[in-house]
């Protein structure tokens, strides 16, 4: 690899080999040449005179790409399909006079794009599926680890450790659910032909539309589809295009947020990413733990994200049966949407696994606003004393600003007890007995439990054991 030039770091730094290979030029090019032996096959047994010989003669080719001959062909001729077709043609001469026969361009490279989709769809399935697997470990481990709740990131009623894992797990459950839908939703354009018509099939068929029909049906079998799409123009929907990337769009919102929450408690010393024994957090501060891992999910989030917009603008602007203003811009949107999500999981899958909890800071912040909390059940046997409701409510607000003014002006630890408990008209209430904090987690752990056992488990027994380990190169 030249370092001459510039490197896109998706494939540099960041994705996996698997993925990388999903997009790369070798497998783009295998999957022309594999169609077109699918296409020659299809038309062969429909009656097209095509041999066996000249079939195997393609076959054996394959992935015998000349990339340099394909690149001449390709300056001489401005046409890339036409480039490949020549080129393929050199390597298997008696093929050459049917290969492509019937095709437009779109056939090759629209099917070639849904099968790299699909291919690409499979392996973030898989990557999710650890992901949440490793979530619902994490939440089983933690169910009973009682914690400060936030709302508007101010302190809130308490929750477990456990139970907001259940929460970023579960978003993740839904893209899987998306991703699971796309998968089965996804179908082949097969051979509608130059507009979409099949008229060039409807002629090499002399007029049996019903070979055209079965020729469409023959081609997406061979391509690994059950169906096709009902109708198209020269292309299938870029709808398609645009639904995908709303998917992986939606799996880095899911990742962003997760990352967000985690540098947030970082900062609180509540939770970390992992952090290795040799790692630098800064070159200045020696000192410096920072949640770098998190921090790029949040980076390529971000760019995935902003690749949405472009799918929808192509759709939006394919004139009636389509416009070519698409083609430059999928070459970089697709693959580099299911680029940063690879990358983004497989930092995921490598943060998720390795979670740090430092039960002793979760305690220490809960202790610290536990008084507030415990004012509404104070309130209650107050009234159920023979207190009045209002006047207490009154009075248990006073006192709580009151705290708060001491807490934040004077630097003074949480004394709102101590006022309550010299407040005669809490006299009939027992304020001496220690607090249970997972007294104020409701049905945290139990929705764990739940959630885990009705949830997490039915993906757990379907996680690809097979699939290698996260491997961050830096």
């Amino acid at each position: 690899m030249s370092n001459e030039f510039y490197q896109n770091p998706l494939i540099a730094r960041y994705a996996s080999e698997e993925m990388s290979r999903n997009w790369g030029d070798q497998k783009k090019f295998s999957t022309w040449r594999r169609l077109w032996i699918a296409l020659a096959e299809s038309e062969r047994e429909l009656g097209i005179d095509i041999s066996g010989g000249q079939i195997a003669e393609m076959k054996a080719s394959v992935d015998e790409i000349n990339f340099d001959l394909a690149r001449d062909y390709e300056k001489k001729l401005r046409h890339d399909v036409m480039a490949h077709v020549h080129a393929f043609g050199d390597q298997c001469p008696s093929a050459r006079p049917v290969i492509h026969l019937g095709a437009t361009s779109c056939f090759i490279t629209d099917n070639t794009d849904l099968i790299l989709i699909r291919d690409a769809l499979e392996l973030v399935e898989k990557r999710l599926a650890r992901v949440i697997s490793n979530l619902g470990s994490f939440a089983r481990k933690f169910r009973d680890l009682a914690c400060l709740g936030y709302t508007h990131l101010q302190p809130a009623q308490p929750t477990t450790v456990g139970k907001r894992a259940c929460l970023w797990a579960y978003d993740f459950v839904m893209d899987l659910e998306e991703i699971q839908a796309r998968i089965r939703n996804l179908k082949a354009r097969s051979t509608k032909g130059t507009t979409g018509t099949q008229a060039s099939f409807l002629k090499l068929f002399q007029g049996d539309h019903g070979k055209c029909r079965d020729l469409e049906s023959a081609v997406a079998r061979r391509m690994g589809f059950q169906d096709s799409y009902a109708v198209t123009g020269q292309t299938y929907s870029r709808k398609v295009d645009a639904q995908l990337v709303d998917t992986l769009s939606g799996i880095a919102g899911s990742s962003h947020k997760f990352a967000t929450d985690l540098r947030i408690l970082a900062h609180k010393k509540e939770m970390e990413e992992p952090f290795e024994k040799n790692q630098i957090g800064s070159s200045a501060m020696a000192y410096k733990r920072n949640p770098m891992r998190s921090e790029r999910v949040c980076a390529l989030a971000r760019f995935v994200m902003s690749l949405q917009s472009s799918a929808s603008n192509t759709l939006a602007v394919q004139w009636m049966e389509r416009t070519l203003d698409d083609s430059a811009n999928r070459r970089l949107t697709l693959p580099q949407a299911f680029l940063g999500i690879d990358s983004i999981l497989l930092i995921m899958e490598n943060v998720t696994s390795g979670l740090v909890v430092y039960p002793a800071m979760c305690q220490k912040h809960l202790s610290e606003e536990l008084p507030y909390m415990e004012t509404e059940n104070i309130l209650m046997e107050a009234v159920a004393a023979g207190g009045d409701r209002q006047d207490l409510h009154e009075r248990i607000r006073i006192h709580s600003v009151a705290c708060a003014n001491q807490i934040k002006v004077e630097n003074q630890p949480n004394d709102l007890l101590d006022r309550i408990r010299q407040d005669e008209a809490f006299a009939g209430v027992d304020l001496e007995r220690s607090v249970d904090p997972l007294e104020f987690v409701g049905r945290s752990r139990e929705q764990v439990d739940d959630f885990c056992r009705e949830v997490i488990e039915p993906i757990e027994a379907g996680v690809d054991s097979n699939l290698e380990e996260a491997d961050l190169r830096v």
